[in-house]
């Protein structure tokens, strides 16, 4: 049978949540820093050294799981290279990509719709239903991101053009949706072996676009906001933000983690407020709020009732 969302009860749903938040609030930086660089660097060559520097910081430490582990992870190759393709070749390097021709606006706003994604992909392929309470928290959620990437302005939706960038984005979702609930079959291998693992594989299936992009416009210049911006993006929004979302998805399911994706365009405008010194607004604390109330309503009661159909 597949399996469905776990129950979510006590000390250790607390714990997910907060490192489902921290995963986001990483990866609310690595947008910022993406927009920050995206003259700076190529979109495949940020997102290849991005990997491989976080598989250099990670072997020390993970090569003994990777090593005890590798009898399941040969047996697994399927789910591994699935997760690595979807998770770590395409969802950043599409990010990136999406950064050179789409708004920050409107990346942002396209990034919001991954919770409802999670959801479609977990009911067309594990037959979950959705509570009304959940549907309702869902659609706050994603109301108070979308109110916040809009400035509190939602007749501007009428005026946002489709640009290239814009279809990469909502391919780049679609994606790390369908990662997300394949989280679901993940071998049961140490969580460090699963990151080093798909990072590596990911890395690699990235370096014939990293050559081909390298001959084609050369290798970025290495002053102090590239190397920072690359040391940042391997440690924080890859390795910490990875094993906190692995973790948090195992702990309460996909469909109910999925909402913590809201939070990244609050973070990223927290960030940038922080950072590049834009000015706090109401908007902001509105669309906060929003996505707070979305997360109560999805994770009171039994925001899932499971239907799970068998794949034997």
């Amino acid at each position: 049978m597949i399996p469905a969302d776990p129950p979510v009860t006590g000390r250790h749903a607390a714990t997910a949540y907060a490192l489902l938040t921290l995963a986001t609030l990483f990866w609310g930086g690595n947008a910022v820093v993406g927009r920050a660089l995206h003259t700076m660097i190529p979109p495949v060559t940020f997102s290849f050294w991005r990997w491989a520097l976080a598989v250099l910081i990670l072997l020390p430490f993970t090569w003994r799981h990777v090593r005890r582990d590798w009898p399941l992870i040969v047996a697994s190759w399927r789910i591994l290279l699935a997760l690595s393709v979807l998770g770590i070749s395409c969802f950043n390097t599409m990010l990136y990509q999406a950064a050179h021709t789409a708004t920050a606006t409107n990346i942002a706003l396209i990034q919001t719709a991954m919770p409802a994604v999670i959801v479609l992909l977990s009911l067309l392929l594990v037959g979950e239903r959705v509570t009304r309470r959940a549907a309702l928290g869902v659609m706050l959620g994603i109301g108070g991101a979308i109110y916040v990437v809009v400035h509190g302005d939602f007749a501007s939706l009428v005026h946002l053009q489709v640009v290239p960038g814009d279809l990469w984005m909502l391919a780049a979702v679609v994606l790390y949706a369908l990662y997300s609930v394949l989280l679901r079959w993940r071998p049961p291998i140490h969580p460090l072996s699963l990151v080093t693992v798909t990072f590596v594989v990911g890395d690699l299936l990235l370096l014939p676009l990293y050559l081909w992009e390298s001959s084609v416009y050369g290798a970025p210049q290495l002053n102090a906001d590239v190397v920072s911006g690359a040391l940042y993006v391997a440690v924080f929004p890859s390795i910490l933000s990875y094993l906190f979302w692995n973790r948090g998805v195992h702990v309460i399911g996909p469909n109910r983690a999925g909402l913590f994706i809201c939070l990244v365009p609050v973070f990223a405008s927290a960030l940038a407020i922080t950072f590049l010194g834009e000015t706090l607004h109401a908007y902001h604390v509105i669309g906060l709020a929003l996505v707070l109330a979305g997360f109560l309503l999805v994770n009171q009661g039994r925001p899932v009732l499971n239907q799970s159909r068998g794949f034997d």
